[in-house]
């Protein structure tokens, strides 16, 4: 059994609503990009570093140039 070719962690810039960097993490584990950015409002109910968290990793993933 082989396992599939993982993509990098790259920040989505073809399908970003804000930086690219919820659908960049949806498209590098195969989740729901719409999933994974519901779970990320919601999570900013609670109290937390979530948008910090959001801030860094704009600047430290590099954008995907050629998608």
């Amino acid at each position: 059994m082989t396992s599939p070719a993982r993509l990098p962690l790259r920040r989505d810039t073809s399908n970003k609503v804000i930086a690219g960097v919820c659908s960049g993490i949806a498209r590098r584990y195969g989740l729901s990009v719409g999933g994974l950015r519901l779970a990320f409002v919601l999570s900013c109910i609670l109290p937390g570093p979530q948008f910090i968290a959001y801030l860094v990793l704009w600047v430290v993933m590099p954008a995907d140039r050629g998608h």
